[in-house]
């Protein structure tokens, strides 16, 4: 194991910058709280988000105390960094609402140790003219202007509103760091210019002598440089109720050989030499998915415990080994939680236009040549004919088909008008 949080870091790959690495050294050995931010842009966080819940858990390894300041005041803004335009903005009723949702997700995840703050806490009792004497007075424009989260948006269009965020940010740090016995601020690249203004209040507040400090973990991209998370049916979700437990094992679990490595280092506790382990068996074997099966397992194990992992395991390998009449009417029923579905109303549908329906092909065209090819499957059985055509007989247990299309992507398919 490494002997500090830098080592632990710099292995993984995860370290970008740092603004003073021996400062965070002392808050280490002092056991001082470490924060990151959260915005509550929706009633739940994505997979997006993990690399920086891990990073705090990482760091309580270590013995800092974690701290998530989930944003119910600088949410009211959002934050411009890395946005190419102005966020839409929430009303205080919904911001309130996804407040609580990440909360509770963060003391989930993370567990009890974890300090969940509101900035809203101070931020909403501050008045304007106080904000510009305490904290604006301590700010340079040409200090902010040369900050690049405030450059690269200056060119295309950038509104007071936003460009006083970064100042509401760097106020959010010296309120820790005065109240929390918080000295250390964390976040994606992105955020080095929040974090630097967050080190520069607190040194006009208190002085040279300080203990602040902050640094940033490299961004979870894919290889082309495209976010991290998103797919064909948009992000995954860290909520079962929006992405199932299946779902997000599979998520993992079809990561191509190139990304897997550095998702092991960046979402995973695994040890430097069980990772390097996992990656020599891969290799003998790249067809088994070693390494993939195994990123599965961590990630879906942290955010959705046994229960979920199990659940997903267990229906992975009935869809993987096409035994499907195998599954109990129960596990059916759960499916409609783990797979893309579409209810139907009336049978004797072509299998074309059911196709298409469910969005399983983007047109009748499209869904011709996956026939042709063989590569659609209704209950396990291969369909090449135009002609088959949706009857009661071809559900299982009256009300349910999986279609597969391909190797992996599947679809439940459910006949709302069956007999119970």
């Amino acid at each position: 194991m490494a002997k500090n949080i830098l080592e632990e870091l710099k292995w993984r790959g995860l370290l970008k910058q740092v603004t003073n690495e021996t400062k965070l050294i002392k808050a280490q050995e002092l056991k001082k709280g470490v924060y990151c931010g959260f915005d509550p842009t929706g009633d739940s966080l994505h997979v997006g988000h993990l690399i920086q819940i891990m990073l705090l858990k990482r760091f309580e390894i270590f013995g800092f105390q974690p701290i998530a300041i989930i944003g119910g005041g600088t949410g009211m803004i959002g934050d411009p960094s890395d946005k190419k335009a102005e966020r839409i903005l929430l009303d205080n009723k919904t911001i309130k609402h996804n407040v609580e949702a990440i909360s509770q997700q963060m003391k989930q995840l993370i567990g009890t140790k974890i300090k969940i703050v509101n900035n809203a806490e101070w931020l909403q009792k501050m008045t304007l003219i106080d904000f510009l004497r305490n904290v604006g007075k301590d700010f340079n424009i040409s200090y902010l202007l040369a900050k690049e989260n405030i450059a690269t948006r200056i060119k295309v269009g950038l509104s007071y509103m936003e460009f006083a965020y970064t100042l509401l940010q760097a106020y959010d740090f010296y309120q820790l760091y005065l109240n929390y016995d918080c000295a250390v601020q964390i976040g994606g690249s992105d955020q080095w210019g929040n974090i630097t203004s967050g080190t520069n209040c607190i040194y006009k507040q208190v002085g040279e002598d300080n203990l602040a400090c902050g640094l940033t973990m490299n961004l979870l991209t894919k290889a082309d440089g495209s976010k991290f998370g998103k797919t064909e049916s948009g992000a995954v979700w860290l909520d079962a109720a929006k992405t199932s437990p299946y779902e997000f094992y599979q998520f993992f679990f079809n990561q191509d050989d190139q990304e897997t490595g550095k998702l092991l280092r960046y979402l995973t506790m695994l040890s430097e030499t069980e990772i390097i382990a996992l990656e020599v068996d891969h290799k003998k074997a790249p067809t088994q998915r070693i390494a993939q099966k195994k990123l599965a397992k961590e990630v879906t194990l942290f955010v959705h415990q046994t229960t979920g992992l199990k659940a997903a395991q267990i229906i992975s390998e009935a869809l993987f080994k096409g035994s499907l009449h195998e599954f109990s009417e129960q596990q059916l029923d759960q499916l409609k939680n783990s797979l893309p579905n579409l209810q139907l109303l009336d049978l004797d549908l072509p299998i074309l236009d059911l196709l298409v329906k469910a969005e399983i092909v983007t047109s009748k065209r499209e869904g011709c040549e996956f026939l042709e090819q063989g590569a659609i499957t209704v209950n396990g059985e291969v369909i090449k004919t135009e002609t088959w055509t949706v009857t009661k007989d071809k559900f299982l247990f009256d009300k349910y088909l999986i279609i597969r299309r391909g190797k992996r992507k599947y679809h439940l398919i459910s006949f709302a008008n069956h007999k119970k």
